[in-house]
């Protein structure tokens, strides 16, 4: 299932890899969102060609819509949506905290109320694994409890014991072959709580632990330090997945701090927000600076949008709201953020990952 391949000499960095039914991830390893069954704009081509060794999709989202019954008859979400390497699928527990979607939460699971037909239905851990069964992912993530940031001891505290009790259902939920179960530890900010999620759920021996409830709001120098303590309580031979984490700044610290396994729509977003990263520092293409700029966006990057166009082209094409500037934006900054996580990987085989790190983010 994983195997830790090594550890950098001076850090926690670490490369390993993680078998699936659709191939081996190498670690680090990031993997861009696919939500609804789509990286927005991109093909599953593209995506390949850039190294995507896997995407993750949210099982909740897809319930809702297009619903199990047509991924069941299309033979599971693979060839759905017609990608052949690993896929991620979350449960959902991170849309609670989202305050456009009216969400009851009790001990035996959600209930929710769905937008797009007005009724009302019922989630429960079990619910939420055999959807994952029928989407036919490679790592199915068991339902959780997300509290926001800020929220009280008491609240994050109630959290912990329900992700808990959940997952010891999730436990009893018959897997598919080879698919993998992940769990998800909570507890904010609070490292009593945190230590007890940890604890807990590592005696259940899940397949892999993600590492949730950040990147939410908390400030990066509180969430590198709950890393610090959490990522230690997940044994050396279990993959750790950090979730939601996808600026390079972000993404060098937890690897330095012993994560394998990232996601975030960030590179994507940012793209379609005419913001690209670059060697040196993040540009606003829309700025009037680059409507002359023949030069491509990085003239360190390989990606197929900087071997064909120029920064000029693309300040045309978002000026001009042409669709094509989202997805050469998108397939930038996704090549940018994968051309990191391959550096570190070899960094940390040859033992040089500070340096690696520190040429990246200029520290």
């Amino acid at each position: 299932m994983y195997e830790l391949v090594h550890t950098d000499k001076n850090t926690g960095a670490r490369a390993g890899k993680l078998l699936t039914n659709h191939g081996i991830i190498e670690t680090p390893a990031f993997m861009p969102v696919a939500t609804k069954g789509t990286v927005k704009t991109l093909t599953p081509e593209e995506l390949h060609d850039m190294g995507t060794q896997a995407l993750i999709s949210n099982a909740f989202h897809l319930y809702l819509a297009p619903g199990m019954e047509v991924i069941r008859k299309a033979g599971g979400l693979h060839k759905f949506m017609h990608w052949q390497r690993a896929i991620f699928t979350d449960s959902g527990g991170f849309q609670m905290i989202r305050r456009d979607f009216p969400f009851k939460i009790t001990d035996i699971g959600i209930t929710y109320k769905n937008p797009r037909d007005g009724k009302k239905y019922s989630y429960t851990p079990e619910t939420c694994l055999e959807n994952q069964k029928i989407l036919g992912s490679d790592i199915a993530m068991i339902l959780d409890e997300c509290p926001a940031y800020g929220s009280d001891y008491s609240i994050v505290e109630a959290s912990v014991e329900r992700t808990m009790k959940w997952a010891e259902r999730a436990k009893n939920v018959d897997k598919n072959r080879g698919q993998l179960f992940f769990a998800i530890l909570q507890g904010g900010t609070f490292a009593e709580l945190r230590k007890k999620c940890a604890e807990e759920l590592v005696e259940m021996d899940f397949d892999g632990y993600g590492i949730g409830g950040l990147s939410i709001g908390e400030p990066k120098e509180l969430m590198n330090e709950v890393l610090k303590y959490n990522v230690p309580a997940v044994p050396d031979d279990k993959p750790r997945y950090l979730m939601g984490v996808g600026s390079p700044a972000e993404l060098l610290s937890a690897i330095e701090c012993g994560i394998d396994i990232f996601d975030s729509a960030f590179p994507t977003r940012n793209a379609r927000h005419q913001t690209l990263m670059t060697s040196k520092g993040n540009i606003d293409i829309a700025r009037g600076k680059f409507s002359l700029d023949l030069a491509p966006v990085d003239e360190n990057c390989g990606c197929y949008t900087c071997k064909n166009y120029t920064r000029a082209y693309l300040h045309h094409l978002f000026h001009e709201s042409e669709l094509l500037a989202l997805r050469l934006a998108s397939i930038h900054n996704l090549y940018y953020i994968q051309s990191i996580i391959k550096g570190a990987r070899e960094a940390i085989l040859e033992d040089r990952f500070i340096e690696f790190k520190r040429s990246i983010i200029y520290l």
